[in-house]
């Protein structure tokens, strides 16, 4: 089976039996794979004519391995003994890559001469773990690697923290033998979607709905990413958020670049520090950032200049590196995009009744927030912008008194949010986590107090449909999906990032398709 691709994405396989196996397989064929990486340790077998069964009737490119020392603990000679059994019997089938623990590499390669007839191509692999890598500790051990014969070299690199991935990308970069190199785990996703624009060849997917930390599926590696469109020119956009694996966010603004038919790749970032992350990653072509929860305010410290508006609210979501100086420019389209989706749908309301007012129809109405991160800052911001008396209930009763005083408004601690009701036709906005994954039965309102408010908007959106607005509708409100004011501030972000119009009609019929 030939491998002539530029770009070979792999799907890591394992299975307790040769049948579900070779389903598998069919599974990572069907999504796009174009090799498969079979591991055999993972199977239960009685005799090696089941695995010469398994590679005989495999319906693609396969790497054959047989783990024996990734946990680091000893070796039983059994196990050793039939992992060597497995992969010698690999390449007298002339399997198309072999791939062996660096730790076991010797004892195959010492007679090597044994299957100097196999066609098959050697990867040696190391899983290096135990502190922060190091260019100099990667460079050693690719070297020693090197020199017992390998035709690929294999790095799985365990991470801490997404700051610890330049020196993966620099080997990539600089690496004069084939390289195969990534970070395990949720914090090393970037090190599959960005290795190729660093020169790397191989990627990894996981198939179907066996997700595993740190890959990124099948199905969006060929339908979002496209991996193979990447190259040294490709600007880098992302989402520097915690958690990250919630947003919609790359689905949007990776098709959006692609239908603009601008070079750019738009990746999820789970960032612990964000300061850190910034100071690490100033040499990376990054073009431009995302900043979701909890980062919104701490990004404001990390931005060379930032936007009268986003300075006033006191919180970035978005950061792009101006081109002609590489500074990083903040700015916040949340406000925008609340407020107006707000205003619009109580204009639409009005126009239904025969009427709308000249003014934001927000103006003077009590509008009650409940949250005082970013996003609600934002909130906050935009609604005392429109005239409204603006009340805030937060979890953390300091945070919500700072926000009403930047505001000029009024805070009341979080357990009178139930009972508060000094009038109807209320706004309500929520912009906390309550709603979101996990906590996606909950509600920060009860419905019976719903009957006090005009309008209810989540800034939550992935459920489309929480809890809150379903409450809401039932029982009259207007209401507001948090996917409006997502669709409203990634436009925003589209134009920043690009320069260019953003293409709305697209954006809104693939958010209605995808989100």
């Amino acid at each position: 089976m030939a491998l002539k691709k530029s770009l070979l994405v792999c799907t890591p396989l394992e299975a307790p039996t040769m049948e579900k196996m070779l389903a598998s397989m069919d599974k990572a064929k069907a999504e796009g794979a174009d090799l498969v990486e079979l591991r055999i340790d993972s199977m239960s077998f009685s005799h090696i004519s089941e695995v010469e069964s398994l590679i005989k009737q495999r319906t693609l490119p396969a790497i054959v391995s047989f783990r024996l020392n990734s946990s680091g603990i000893s070796i039983k000679s059994e196990s050793k003994s039939t992992g060597l059994q497995v992969l010698r019997l690999a390449l007298e089938l002339d399997v198309e890559f072999v791939e062996m623990e660096y730790e076991v590499a010797f004892d195959i390669i010492m007679d090597k001469h044994r299957f100097k007839c196999s066609n098959s191509q050697i990867i040696i692999s190391s899983y290096v773990n135990g502190g922060k890598p190091s260019m100099e500790k990667l460079g050693h051990l690719i070297a020693c690697m090197q020199s017992i014969g390998a035709d690929f070299i294999k790095l799985a690199v365990d991470v801490d923290y997404i700051t610890d991935l330049p020196p993966i990308f620099q080997m990539l970069t600089h690496c004069h033998v084939p390289l195969i190199a990534f970070a395990v785990g949720s914090r090393g996703l970037i090190s599959q979607l960005l290795g190729p624009k660093f020169g790397g060849f191989f990627v990894y997917g996981s198939v179907g709905s066996q997700l595993i930390p740190g890959l990124p599926s099948l199905v969006s590696l060929k339908q979002v990413y496209k991996l193979e469109h990447i190259n040294v020119d490709t600007k880098v956009f992302g989402l520097v958020s915690n958690p990250v694996g919630h947003s919609k966010s790359p689905i949007l603004h990776n098709l959006a670049l692609r239908h603009a038919g601008y070079n750019g790749i738009y990746v999820p970032m789970l960032v612990d520090d964000v300061a850190k992350f910034f100071k690490t990653y100033t040499w990376m072509d990054f073009a431009g950032f995302s900043v979701g929860i909890p980062h919104k305010e701490a990004a404001i410290g990390c931005c060379d200049e930032v936007h009268p508006l986003a300075k006033s609210i006191g919180a970035v979501n978005t950061i792009v590196r101006r081109p002609t100086d590489g500074k990083l420019v903040g700015y916040n389209t949340d406000c925008e995009a609340c407020i107006t989706a707000i205003e619009d749908a109580i204009r639409e309301k009005q126009a239904s009744n025969g009427g709308i007012t000249r003014n934001s129809p927000i103006a003077g109405k009590l509008f009650v927030l409940v949250g005082a991160g970013g996003a609600g800052r934002a909130i906050a911001f935009g609604a005392k912008d429109r005239g409204a008396r603006v009340i805030i209930f937060n979890r953390n009763y300091e945070r919500a008194k700072a926000l009403a005083a930047a505001v000029c408004g009024e805070a009341l601690p979080y357990k009178y949010l139930e009972r508060f009701c000094p009038e109807n036709g209320m706004i309500l906005a929520n912009a906390s986590a309550v709603g979101m994954e996990p906590r996606l039965n909950e509600t920060p309102v009860s419905k019976e107090a719903l009957r006090s408010y005009e309008l209810v908007f989540d800034a939550v959106y992935t459920p489309r449909n929480t809890r809150l607005l379903q409450e809401a509708v039932e029982v009259g409100a207007i209401v507001v999906s948090g996917v409006e004011m997502f669709i409203r501030q990634a436009l925003g972000q589209f134009r920043l990032f690009t320069g260019g119009p953003a293409p709305e009609e697209f954006v809104r019929k693939l958010v209605q398709e995808q989100v």
